[in-house]
């Protein structure tokens, strides 16, 4: 019997191994499918910026035990891609050896942390569960003495999407916390190095998040950057220093440091190059999917590192896994519509069309699409096992 091993537990690697089963039991092929991932839980990355972390990530094995997908909890600490071997250090610390025919890397990206004095020590993050919910224990602690030096003030540093979206949710989210009056005398202060926040929006979509980061009385500063962070206060480039117990940082993704076990280009993502395929281009019998590929999804255009990308992805990988090994057609991932859905607190959100960012809607009409996206599109399949398969093949129509 041959096999597949799919390491990551995210929105890519889950994908991949459902069609994986999918692509088998729709061709009668002899072919096991073992996912491994750190935790026995889906986060829903996506929506770290919002108040209750903890309700923010789905079980998997209700998911993989009705399609008979093998799960191992564990870290992967080896890959010997020319002996088919990876190394995993299981939950109880036990270390196995598990061998492939077809291996897919589908393990995401983690934060890209600036060197900053003091970065590892005092500051914050919202990139993985863990990280999130320290973040938010933090933020019920901190509204306990608002009296405190620094404890009103609140600072982001990088204005990309997580940025924006994290500081026009911070005052709902200290209101939960604390209460509304608490929430309306905070400080939010927004660091961005570029010239301005959000730029990679565009220029359709400016008015409206200046309009909502206005409406939420962020601080924004632009043109500089954090030289270092102590535990009250973060030094600015500009020769500044602001008082604060809560630096936060949103400084952007870097693939998975797995991606260097691999022999192989990468880009300065740290991104494995793959095909039309997403094989990787370097070694045989390696797929690669998510935020640990560099993929085009037409002719111009990469993915980016989202779940929207990383998804389909996940699915193009596991059905190529599959039918290369069943000798079959594989597929080119290919995924040329792009949408963007900014979430502005309050002031609603924004949604644009395209990589020209075109902006479709915005207000409360792009905070329902938003809501949709977040509490109802993004999740894991549900049901029995036609139901979950079914949910994560590709879509004939859509190539999604």
């Amino acid at each position: 019997m041959k096999s597949i091993l799919v390491i990551g537990g995210g929105f890519a690697g889950l994908s991949a191994a459902l069609n994986a089963v999918s692509e088998i039991e729709r061709h009668g092929g002899d072919i096991t499918v073992t996912l491994v991932s750190e935790s026995p839980y889906i986060t829903i990355r996506p929506r770290l910026y919002e108040p209750s972390p903890e309700t923010l990530r789905e079980p998997l094995l209700p998911i993989l035990e009705p399609t008979g997908i093998d799960f191992i909890q564990g870290f992967v600490r080896t890959i010997d891609a020319q002996n088919h071997l990876v190394g995993i250090e299981q939950a109880n610390g036990e270390t196995i050896e598990c061998t492939y025919d077809q291996l897919i890397l589908a393990t995401g990206s983690g934060l890209r942390p600036p060197d900053i004095p003091g970065n590892a020590e005092h500051s914050f993050n919202i990139d993985t569960f863990d990280a999130a919910m320290a973040f938010d224990n933090h933020l019920r602690d901190i509204v306990k003495s608002p009296e405190q030096p620094g404890h009103d003030t609140f600072v982001v540093v990088g204005a990309g999407l997580t940025g924006i979206e994290l500081a026009t949710e911070l005052r709902t989210r200290i209101a939960i916390h604390a209460d509304s009056g608490t929430a309306d005398r905070i400080n939010v202060i927004l660091i961005e190095r570029s010239n301005q926040i959000g730029k990679s929006f565009g220029t359709e979509p400016q008015s409206i998040i200046a309009e909502a980061i206005n409406a939420a009385r962020i601080d924004v500063r632009t043109n500089v950057s954090a030289t270092k962070i102590d535990p009250r206060s973060i030094s600015l480039s500009d020769g500044s220093t602001i008082e604060t117990a809560t630096t936060v940082l949103t400084t952007g993704m870097r693939a998975s440091p797995l991606t260097e076990q691999i022999t192989g280009e990468r880009d300065n993502l740290g991104r494995l190059i793959v095909d039309d395929m997403l094989r990787v281009q370097s070694v045989d019998n390696v797929f690669a999917a998510g935020d640990v590929a560099r993929a085009l999804v037409d002719d111009h255009q990469f993915a980016m590192m989202s779940c929207q990308h990383g998804r389909t992805m996940g699915k193009y990988a596991g059905f190529n896994a599959s039918h290369a090994l069943m000798e079959l057609e594989l597929k080119p991932y290919r995924q040329p519509s792009y949408v963007t859905c900014l979430d502005l607190g309050q002031s609603g959100a924004v949604f644009t069309t395209g990589w020209d960012r075109q902006v479709e809607s915005s207000g409360e009409d792009a905070k329902n699409r938003k809501r949709l996206i977040n509490t109802e599109l993004i999740y894991p399949p549900k049901g029995d096992r036609a139901e979950i398969l079914a949910a994560m093949r590709i879509d004939e129509k859509t190539g999604r």
